[in-house]
């Protein structure tokens, strides 16, 4: 009889180290080994609650080693639940003879996964000396995307916004024992011209990333707006910056960040440089100067949960 396993939340917590999840991502994008599937992407009325949820469902497998599915929903006006707007399921396969290895939380895997694919991103595109840090959102991904982007960059100075202050309070408390300084503030305005990284992780249909103010050599990190109605930076972002995505599958249909600029003419298929999988087998080149302002567009992508799912599944064996 197969036994599976099952990977809680605190285990993917308590053993995550993103030099080595960002090493691994980088190896899986680096091969076209790992077949994904596009994401299949259902919305459905929500009658409660009076705004659409959603179902995804992501597929990926590694031939003759590995497979897998996430599925997720996700429902933006949960808080009035006391829930969390995204709840999911990871399932992995034994890709041979298809039996079930493993079952884990989709949340935490999935906010350990996108953080690493952003710093990822990061160590190809923002400046080698990047040493501080906007962080716009205060969900569970704001933690994980400024733990990661301290792990390939040194960064000291971190800021942190939110709609509830009291929250991005909270998450300086909870962040206060790291290896950079992090501070609540008040307004956008008041950081965005003088950090080198901006990293973005928002629900928000009306840009919080004006390209008024950007400065030349920073990188901006956008991971939220993962339908096309959303968008976390404006047109004059998309202008000022050499544009990437993490893959061109997603990037060019999911997101309103890219979606209605390309709709817009502010942009051309053309114009965006390169995905993950051309900066990681060095087909392409990411920052070419120290003024160049740089634009990476997360949608997210089943390779990243196929690799952090074989990841925390090997952890798992090792350490149980």
């Amino acid at each position: 009889m197969n036994t599976f396993v099952q990977i809680d939340t605190p285990f993917i917590e308590k053993n995550t180290v993103f030099t080595e999840l960002v090493q691994k991502l980088q190896e899986s994008f680096s091969n076209k080994k790992v077949i994904v599937p596009m994401r299949h992407h259902h919305d459905f009325p929500n009658p409660t609650t009076n705004t659409e949820s959603t179902l995804l469902l992501m597929p990926a497998w590694n031939s003759g080693k590995d497979a897998g599915v996430k599925i997720v929903t996700v429902s933006p006006e949960n808080s009035q639940f006391n829930l969390p707007s995204i709840n999911g399921t990871y399932i992995y396969f034994d890709a041979i003879n298809g039996t079930l290895k493993a079952i884990l939380d989709a949340k935490s895997l999935t906010v350990k996964r996108t953080a690493a694919a952003s710093a990822l991103a990061s160590s190809f595109l923002s400046r080698e000396d990047s040493n501080s840090l906007l962080m716009i959102g205060t969900g569970a991904l704001s933690t994980n995307l400024i733990k990661a982007h301290a792990s390939v960059r040194p960064i000291k100075n971190v800021f942190i916004w939110g709609r509830n202050y009291k929250k991005a309070q909270a998450i300086c408390e909870e962040l206060s024992n790291e290896s950079f300084a992090i501070t609540a503030i008040k307004t956008i305005e008041e950081k965005i011209s003088e950090v080198a990284i901006i990293s973005s992780a928002t629900l928000t249909k009306t840009p919080l990333i004006l390209g008024s103010y950007l400065k030349p050599g920073q990188h901006v990190d956008l991971v939220g707006s993962f339908k096309k109605d959303a968008r976390e930076a404006d047109n004059e972002t998309i202008l000022k910056g050499t544009v990437f995505l993490d893959t061109y599958q997603g990037g060019l249909t999911e997101s309103g960040d890219i979606v209605a600029p390309l709709k817009e003419g502010v942009l051309k298929e053309a114009d965006i440089k390169a995905d993950l999988f051309e900066l990681c087998s060095n087909t392409k080149k990411g920052r070419l100067n120290a003024k160049e302002i740089t634009v990476f567009k997360s949608v997210g992508h089943a390779l990243e949960d196929l690799t952090a799912a074989n990841y925390y599944y090997h952890k798992f064996i090792e350490t149980t």
